[in-house]
C-alpha cells in the first residue's frame, strides 16, 4: 500500500468503525437493554449515541496524524484540537448520562422531584462548564483569569438578573419543600387551576382543563395562596347539595339517596367504588329540608362527571319513588293604596 494512503485508511477505518458501533452494536444493545428492568443500561446507551461515531472518527484522525509529517507547530495545534473535540464529546455524553440519572433515580433518594426542567438544566450547565474548563486547560489556556473574571463579574450579573435569579431560587424552594409537584392539580388564589406541567428555572407551567397553558413566574407562585388538590392524596370528597319537600319520609329519602350514590361510585369512571357515601341533613330551608351527599373521586377533575351523573340519576329515582324536590317559594305582600275619596286602606293581599 502506498504510504500516502495510510492516513486516509486510518480515517476511513475510524468512520466505518463508528458507523458499525452506532448502527449495529448500539442498536442491538438498546434492544437487549429494553428487555431488562434495570434502567441504567438504557441511560448509558442513549448517552453514547452520536458520541461514539465522533470519537472513532477522531481516533482515526489521531492515528493518521503522524503519517502527514506536518510541521511541529501545526501538528501540535491539530493534536490539541483533536483532544479538545474528544473531551467535548465526552462532556456531552456525561451531560446526557447525569441528567438522565437525575431524572430516573435522584427522586428515589432525595426529597426533590428530579423530573423538572430546573434540575435537568442545572445538571447540564454544571457538567458543560466543568468540561469547558478542562478543555481550555488542555489547550494550554490558563483558566485562573477566567475564574477570577467570572467571580468579579458575578456581582454585576447578579444585579442585572435580579428577577431571573429570584425566580430561580423560588423554583428551587418550591421543588425542595415538595408542596407543589409536577402532575399535581392546583388552584391559585387568583382563580387559575389545572395540572402542574413543569417547574422550570424561571416559570411554572400549568395546563388548565380547557387545554391551555398558564405561565406563572416562580416568585409569584411562591408568594400566593395555592390549593393543592393532589396532597396529601389525590382522592377528594365530592359534596352535592340536595333538597326535598317537608312532606318527605327522611329515612326513605336517605336510603334511596345512598343507593343512587353507591351506584354512581361503582359505575362512573373516576369514582371510588369502595367508599361509603354519606348523607347529612343540615338545614330547614325556605322551601324544603336541605342536606349534603358526600361522594368521593379519584382526582379533583373527576368532580364534574360525578356530580353530573349523580344529579341525573337522583332526579330520575326521586321521580320514580314519588319524592318531591321542591321549587323555591316566596310569599309577597302587596298593600293597596288609599283611594282619593278617603276610603279605608285596603287589606294586605298575599300572593305566592
Amino acid at each position: 500500500m502506498p504510504a500516502f494512503l495510510v492516513p486516509y485508511v486510518f480515517i476511513a477505518a475510524g468512520i466505518l468503525a463508528g458507523l458499525i458501533v452506532e448502527r449495529v452494536i448500539l442498536n442491538r444493545l438498546r434492544r437487549w437493554a429494553g428487555r431488562t428492568t434495570w434502567k441504567l443500561d438504557e441511560i448509558v446507551i442513549d448517552a453514547l449515541r452520536g458520541v461514539v461515531f465522533l470519537l472513532m472518527t477522531l481516533l482515526g484522525l489521531h492515528l493518521a496524524l503522524p503519517y502527514w509529517h506536518l510541521p511541529p507547530t501545526y501538528a501540535s495545534i491539530l493534536s490539541k484540537t483533536i483532544g479538545a473535540l474528544a473531551l467535548l464529546a465526552g462532556t456531552v455524553a456525561l451531560m446526557r448520562f447525569l441528567s438522565d440519572v437525575v431524572v430516573h433515580y435522584a427522586g428515589q433518594y432525595i426529597p426533590v422531584p428530579a423530573t423538572t426542567s430546573a434540575f435537568r438544566v442545572i445538571v447540564r450547565v454544571g457538567v458543560l462548564v466543568t468540561g469547558l474548563l478542562v478543555i481550555f486547560q488542555t489547550l494550554g489556556i490558563n483558566v485562573t483569569p477566567i475564574l477570577t473574571a467570572l467571580g468579579v463579574g458575578g456581582l454585576a450579573v447578579a444585579l442585572a438578573l435580579q428577577d431571573t435569579l429570584a425566580n430561580l431560587f423560588a423554583g428551587l424552594h418550591i421543588l425542595a419543600v415538595r408542596q407543589i409537584r409536577p402532575g399535581d392539580y392546583v388552584r391559585l388564589e387568583s382563580g387559575e387551576e389545572g395540572h402542574v406541567v413543569d417547574i422550570g428555572w424561571r416559570n411554572t407551567t400549568i395546563r388548565t382543563l380547557p387545554n391551555n397553558l398558564v405561565i406563572i413566574p416562580n416568585t409569584k407562585l411562591a408568594g400566593t395562596i395555592v390549593t393543592n388538590y393532589s396532597l396529601p392524596e389525590a382522592e377528594t370528597a365530592v359534596p352535592v347539595q340536595v333538597s326535598v319537600s317537608y312532606d318527605s319520609d327522611l329515612e326513605w329519602v336517605e336510603e334511596v339517596t345512598l343507593e343512587v350514590a353507591q351506584e354512581v361510585l361503582r359505575t362512573v369512571p373516576g369514582g371510588v367504588p369502595e367508599f361509603e357515601p354519606l348523607i347529612r341533613y343540615h338545614t330547614f330551608g325556605d322551601s324544603g329540608i336541605q342536606f349534603t351527599v358526600v361522594l368521593r373521586s379519584r382526582t379533583y377533575p373527576d368532580h364534574a362527571v360525578l356530580r353530573h351523573e349523580f344529579i341525573k340519576r337522583i332526579h330520575r329515582r326521586y321521580r320514580q319513588e314519588g319524592i318531591e324536590i321542591p321549587f323555591p317559594i316566596r310569599t309577597v305582600y302587596v298593600r293597596e293604596a288609599v283611594s282619593a275619596q278617603g276610603r279605608d286602606p285596603g287589606r294586605d293581599k298575599g300572593t305566592e
